[in-house]
């Protein structure tokens, strides 16, 4: 079993790390941890630093209970959600776990919904934590 998890630092994020460790020591998945830059290069750029900090975290949280993990940071110019939903394509990964945040409809509508949108393409089941 190959697991995904979408990973952005939030303690939504970090509940959904804690279920792939569950996960991979019952069931003997594999882990790959992905975050995903989004923006104009500017932003990127800015934002580099703080991915790369977010998957060290995540890989060295994995590793103290022994589990080994890959780490993806994701920056192809598409939505969060649309980076996630290519990559669990491109890794055949057999579910998806992402934290959610609740956000009002008037931030849904502006800003789009990361959750709704893997939920709704993704190839694999999405297991959504909060």
């Amino acid at each position: 079993m190959r697991v995904l998890v979408g990973y952005d630092g939030t303690e939504a994020a970090k509940n959904a790390l804690v279920l792939a460790r569950r996960y991979a020591k019952e069931l003997g998945a594999s882990i790959v941890v992905c975050t995903s830059l989004v923006g104009d290069s500017q932003e990127q750029i800015e934002g580099i630093e703080k991915a790369e900090h977010d998957l060290a975290y995540a890989q060295a949280f994995l590793n103290e209970e022994g589990i080994a993990c890959e780490t993806k940071l994701l920056s192809k110019g598409l939505s969060a959600g649309e980076n996630i939903v290519y990559f669990a394509e491109e890794i055949d990964a057999d579910e998806i776990i992402i934290g959610v945040v609740q956000k009002s409809k008037v931030g849904k509508f502006i800003f789009g919904s990361t959750a709704q949108y893997v939920i709704l393409r993704a190839h694999c089941p999405v297991l959504t934590v909060k």
